[in-house]
C-alpha cells in the first residue's frame, strides 16, 4: 500500500504544538491614511460706485453709467452678478469675472450701462458661495435719470421729475406732473440764474444743467434773516428764510437803463393790495416808490421804470410772504 504524502505546511503545523502556534502574535491592522481637510471658504465684501455721473448722481436718458466694483479680498477665478433695477424691473443682469488689482490684495470688475428711460436706477453687486468665498452683497448705489428734453404744455411722470428738481432748489412751480404756467416761469428762472439763454424750454442743454446740480439761488445776505434779495444780473427774485435757505425763487424784471433800480437795502415801508392805475399789482414798497410787484408784461431783460417786476399769478404769495420791516437787498452780482 502506498503511503500518502501530506504537504510541507500541513506537516509542519503537525509537528509544531498548538500551544507554540496560539503564542505567535496576529498582524496588526493596516490604519487608513488620515483625511486632510478642505479650508472654509474666505469671508470677502463688495463695493460698487457709479462713475460718470456727475457730483448729483444724475445723468441724462442714453447716458452710459460706468459701475466698478472691488472685492476684499481676491480670490482667483470668482465671478460677481451685477444687478441694475429701475422703477421696480430688472433691466441688467450681468455677469462679470473678478480681476486681480495691481495690490493684488482686491480683486476689481467694470460694467457700464445706458438707461433707456428716465426714473432712478438701484445698482448693486452680489458673489454666490464657492468652495473658495463665502457670499457678499454691495450696499446699493442711486443714480438719478432724467429725461433729454420735455415739452411745454405736456403731462405725467417726467414733468413731476422736472418739478421735484426746481422745487428742491427753490423753484416755484405748478400741478404736480403738469407743465403748467407757473412751472414754465420756473423753468425760465432757472436758466436765467445759470446763464443759459432766457427760453422757457426745457431742452437738453437745460437738463445737463439740471442734471450737474447748477442753479442753486446763491445767497449774499445771509445774516439778513428772513429777507428777500433781488439779483438783477440774473433777473431773479429770491425768498429766504430765517435760516439763510432759499424758499422761493421767481424771474423778474428790473429798471431799463433809463429808469434803474435802486441799488442797496431797504425795508418794506407799505404794501398795497390789487392793482392800481399804473397796472402794478399787490405791490410792496421798499424805498420812496420803488416797489415789488405784479405786471401784465414781465420780459426776461430789464424793462420797468425802476420797481422789480414779477408775473401777475405770483404777485399776492410774495406780497403774502414780505411783511412790514423786511429787508429787500437790491444788487448785481
Amino acid at each position: 500500500m502506498t503511503a500518502r504524502v501530506l504537504p510541507l505546511a500541513l506537516a509542519v503545523a503537525l509537528l509544531v504544538p498548538a500551544t507554540t502556534l496560539a503564542q505567535t502574535p496576529a498582524p496588526a491592522p493596516t490604519s487608513p491614511s488620515a483625511t486632510v481637510a478642505a479650508p472654509a471658504p474666505v469671508k470677502g465684501t463688495i463695493d460698487v460706485v457709479a462713475e460718470r455721473v456727475g457730483p448729483a448722481a444724475t445723468v441724462l436718458v442714453g447716458s452710459r453709467v460706468r459701475v466698478r466694483g472691488v472685492v476684499r479680498p481676491y480670490v482667483a477665478g470668482q465671478t460677481v452678478t451685477v444687478r441694475v433695477v429701475q422703477s421696480g424691473r430688472k433691466v441688467l443682469v450681468k455677469q462679470k469675472q473678478v480681476l486681480k488689482s495691481a495690490s493684488g490684495k482686491s480683486g476689481t470688475f467694470l460694467v457700464g450701462y445706458a438707461p433707456k428711460d428716465a426714473g432712478a436706477l438701484q445698482i448693486k453687486a452680489s458673489h454666490l458661495t464657492t468652495p473658495q468665498m463665502s457670499s457678499a452683497v454691495s450696499r446699493a448705489v442711486t443714480v438719478a435719470v432724467l429725461p433729454r428734453a420735455v415739452p411745454q404744455g405736456s403731462s405725467g411722470r417726467k414733468v413731476r421729475m422736472l418739478q421735484e428738481r426746481l422745487k428742491a432748489l427753490g423753484y416755484v412751480t405748478g400741478e404736480p406732473g403738469s407743465y403748467d404756467g407757473r412751472t414754465t416761469r420756473a423753468v425760465l428762472a432757472f436758466r436765467k440764474q445759470t446763464g443759459m439763454a432766457r427760453i422757457a424750454s426745457a431742452d437738453k442743454p437745460f437738463f445737463l444743467a439740471l442734471a450737474r446740480g447748477a442753479g442753486a439761488f446763491k445767497v449774499r445776505f445771509p445774516a439778513h434773516g428772513r429777507h428777500i434779495e433781488g439779483d438783477l444780473t440774473h433777473q431773479t427774485l429770491a425768498l429766504i428764510g430765517a435760516a439763510g435757505k432759499v424758499e422761493r425763487i421767481y424771474p423778474l424784471s428790473s429798471g431799463k437803463p433809463s429808469t434803474p433800480t435802486v441799488l442797496g437795502t431797504f425795508k418794506i415801508y407799505r404794501k398795497d393790495y390789487g392793482t392800481n392805475a399804473k397796472g402794478m399789482v399787490d405791490a410792496s414798497y421798499f424805498h420812496n416808490g420803488y416797489a415789488i410787484h405784479g405786471y401784465a408784461e414781465v420780459p426776461t431783460f430789464p424793462a420797468s421804470h425802476g420797481c422789480l417786476r414779477v408775473p401777475v399769478p405770483d404777485a399776492r404769495s410774495i406780497s403774502d410772504w414780505g411783511r412790514h420791516g423786511t429787508i429787500v437787498d437790491v444788487y448785481y452780482r
